[in-house]
């Protein structure tokens, strides 16, 4: 059994202090919205909690699906590696980029540097999208929707080129009979966030999938524990959200939680998929978990 912790949008704080010409951008959106609300939602002693909650459930790997940050400093980008770097090993632990750690252009190239050992395939260097990783019996396959997107937008972009990398790398690693893994930062799936939220090419990331097939899309953005399914090749596949990791209970979204996923392989007919949802109470103070679902896959192992 293979066992994942899927965690999203740490927005790890606080901001360091920006200089003036830093804040001669977008960021001064981000900044202004920062100080008047994600201040006190937003905290880094909850986040401290879950990751010791997800570290005593002894995940077999780490999947962390984007924003890091807050609004793309240079001097956010060592405290979110220090993060990482708590979670484990660069790799027990994959990562995906989100709309905040490319707020503004040249963003994303400095995070991907940063982050990289986090951001690779087997055997890279350096970040190339999508990305693979084989961990056993399972495949983790890393996309960005990463991009600069104009002031009061948080929009995600998926490109064609990364579409053809995506369904080569599900043809093969279905030949190869693993357990396929999608990880990106806005959910593709239909009427998913607002407008301004949106992902643009999210029919590609679908079309992919309806041509290749994929066993389990994973994503953050939203900031929701949501589970939604979007057709595929060999039938429904499950696509789910999860709440942002460092939020504090009581505000307009709910708290801080992350996903554990427990996946089988049930011989040569398919596979066992159990989630369990974790979510932090205010009550006990603890981590409790609020769901399990179970989902059988069948499949054929043998190449076409």
């Amino acid at each position: 059994m293979f066992r994942l912790a899927h965690l999203s949008d740490p927005h790890i704080g606080p901001i360091p202090a920006p200089t003036f010409s830093e804040l001669a951008s977008k960021r001064v959106l981000g900044y202004i919205n920062w100080k008047r609300n994600r201040a006190t939602s937003l905290r880094g002693d909850i986040l401290l909690r879950l990751i010791a909650e997800i570290h005593a459930r002894t995940p077999d790997h780490i999947a962390v699906t984007g924003d890091l940050v807050n609004i793309a400093l240079k001097s956010e980008l060592e405290p979110a590696r220090a993060f990482l770097e708590s979670l484990g090993p660069s790799y027990d632990v994959s990562v995906v980029p989100g709309n905040h750690d490319a707020y503004v252009p040249g963003a994303l190239a400095r995070a991907t540097e940063a982050w990289a050992p986090y951001m690779c395939g087997d055997g890279e260097r350096k970040p190339m999208w999508p990305y693979v990783r084989r961990r056993g019996d399972v495949a983790i396959i890393g996309t960005s929707s990463a991009r600069a997107s104009a002031p009061f937008l948080a929009t995600g972009t998926f490109s064609d080129r990364q579409q053809h990398g995506l369904e080569e790398a599900l043809n093969q690693l279905r030949k190869e009979g693993l357990f396929r893994i999608i990880l990106i930062h806005h959910p593709p799936f239909q009427r998913a966030t607002t407008w301004h939220k949106r992902l643009i090419g999210a029919s590609r990331v679908r079309q992919a999938i309806r041509r290749c097939g994929a066993e389990l899309v994973l994503h953050g953005h939203t900031h929701l524990p949501t589970r939604m399914t979007i057709e595929g090749r060999d039938g429904a596949v499950d696509v789910v959200g999860v709440s942002a990791a460092s939020q504090e209970p009581g505000g307009h979204k709910p708290p801080s939680g992350y996903n554990l996923f427990e996946i089988e392989r049930r011989g040569n007919e398919g596979w066992n998929l159990q989630h369990t949802e974790w979510r932090f109470s205010a009550r006990t103070g603890t981590f409790e978990d609020l769901a399990i679902h179970t989902t059988k896959i069948a499949r054929q192992f043998a190449p076409d």
